[in-house]
């Protein structure tokens, strides 16, 4: 609180100084600026690379997403689960509707297998549509790169993108 010279009648000034709440405030915003997109990264998961045009992000954040990391431990929505309880998670997590769309991220070093078997159990469970997640690869949208052998029959092209059903 300030005050007048002596000498004069001692009077409180209604004057604040704002300028150490703006530097607090700018602080505090760089930081969370710099934190924020931190926050949303989610489980880490290296990505296999595929052809596909990206979906847009907050259609992925509005359903169900099933990540599989290095390690091959399950998540769904970044919260660990036992393999045991994920079709009663999953089924929670979509209310019961077996028309839900489920996105599955499955790290590049983990074994086909452990995915299709993660796969499978969703099949079981009664979800309908199983979408897999994968980093966008050169090429024109639904080609990888592979060549299947003369005697195979390419599979059809995805539905959408980057995210190809798997029934």
């Amino acid at each position: 609180m300030a005050f007048t010279p002596m000498g004069k009648k001692r009077t409180a000034m209604a004057e604040i100084n704002v300028t150490p709440l703006v530097d607090v405030m700018l602080v505090l915003l760089i930081i969370f600026m710099v934190t924020a997109p931190m926050m949303q990264e989610g489980i880490s998961v290296e990505l296999p690379k595929a052809g596909g045009d990206p979906i847009p992000s907050n259609q992925v954040s509005n359903d169900v997403v099933i990540a599989v990391n290095q390690g091959g431990a399950v998540y769904v929505n970044d919260k660990p689960v036992d393999e045991s309880q994920l079709s009663q998670v999953v089924l929670q997590a979509t209310k019961g509707n077996p028309n839900a769309e489920i996105y599955l991220r499955g790290d590049t070093h983990v074994t086909y297998g452990r995915v299709l078997a993660i796969h499978s159990a969703l099949i079981k469970a009664g979800i309908k549509t199983v979408l897999m997640i994968t980093r966008p690869g050169e090429g024109k949208a639904g080609t990888s790169g592979f060549k299947p052998p003369a005697h195979e029959v390419p599979a059809a092209p995805s539905r959408g993108p980057r995210a190809a059903p798997v029934r």
